[in-house]
């Protein structure tokens, strides 16, 4: 009895293969406790976020005083207490929340597309090409990430656009350096040369069969880069230079409760907290996507 094999289509094994792919980096990453729950706190913090934005009105329940109720410490009505204005500091932290993640995400995005497509021009073609991108890259990361903000923060004013590309500009080197060196081993791949004697066009080899064979470690930065982003993106603020006050962003509120530490240590030490516990649990996560992409660590 002769048994019938049924023949797959090139999209179906297409299909497979990413699904596959992406089965096996979710079942390493699951090995990892720390990762996930840093996933499961990002997942929290985000719906929060979201459900703020639906939940409280920006002038009612952000910005608007109450100098009746300013000053009071946590207790059963506000939770984290209320600032010197009488705002509500909880409130503000979740829809504060908002700004931290936003600015956070679309400047690693900014970063990894500028940043990564220089690391892959100078990956691939090296000589002149690579040493001119890499010279440039040095000269700005020599610069402080903090300073050269605040450099472009002073020259083109101060709104939340102009701080998502002054941080995303600050961690282009960054990207990079991790795209080029994870080009090196891959560009001298039999089936890239295949591709060049065929005739395929340089750009279509870079974008269509380099870089997705150098995505694990860019990927990896783009979570460790949204933590740093976060990070620099609240010491803008503290300093006065990043979201426009009276924006509830987190940097911003433990500038404006410095002076009041002594008595009132809490309008800094809530907001201290999810700035703290927003970048750890990006870095687990980062970690754990590290581990999940090393092809060592794959049994």
């Amino acid at each position: 009895m002769e048994t019938t094999r049924r023949k797959f289509t090139s999209a179906e094994l297409q299909q497979y293969k990413k699904r596959s792919m992406f089965s096996e980096v979710w079942r390493n990453y699951k090995k990892s406790p720390s990762a996930m729950i840093g996933l499961v706190i990002i997942i929290i913090i985000i719906i929060a976020a979201i459900v703020a934005q639906f939940v409280y009105d920006y002038d009612t329940d952000i910005v608007q005083q109450n100098i009746k109720e300013r000053f009071q410490r946590p207790n059963a009505e506000h939770l984290l207490g209320t600032d010197q204005y009488g705002r509500d500091v909880l409130t503000r932290i979740l829809y504060g929340a908002k700004y931290s993640l936003s600015v956070g995400i679309v400047s690693v995005a900014i970063s990894c597309v500028l940043g990564s497509s220089l690391g892959l021009i100078a990956g691939y073609y090296g000589g002149f090409t690579e040493n001119l991108i890499l010279r440039v890259c040095e000269v700005f990361a020599g610069i402080p990430s903090v300073l050269l903000g605040i450099a472009i923060m002073s020259a083109f004013g101060q709104s939340i656009v102009v701080l998502m590309f002054a941080i995303g500009l600050v961690y282009v080197p960054m990207f990079a350096r991790t795209a080029r060196a994870a080009v090196l081993p891959v560009r001298d791949q039999e089936y890239i040369e295949a591709a060049r004697v065929s005739g395929v066009g340089d750009l279509k080899i870079i974008f269509g069969h380099v870089l997705p064979n150098a995505m694990s470690p860019i990927i990896v930065q783009v979570t460790m880069g949204v933590a740093n982003g976060i990070l620099t993106a609240s010491s803008l603020s503290f300093l006065g230079l990043g979201v426009p006050v009276p924006a509830p962003e987190w940097g911003a509120m433990l500038s404006n409760g410095r002076e009041f530490i002594r008595d009132y240590g809490y309008l800094t030490l809530f907001p201290g907290l999810a700035i703290m516990i927003t970048v750890l649990v990006f870095n687990l996560m980062g970690d754990g996507l590290r581990d999940a992409l090393d092809p060592k660590l794959k049994q």
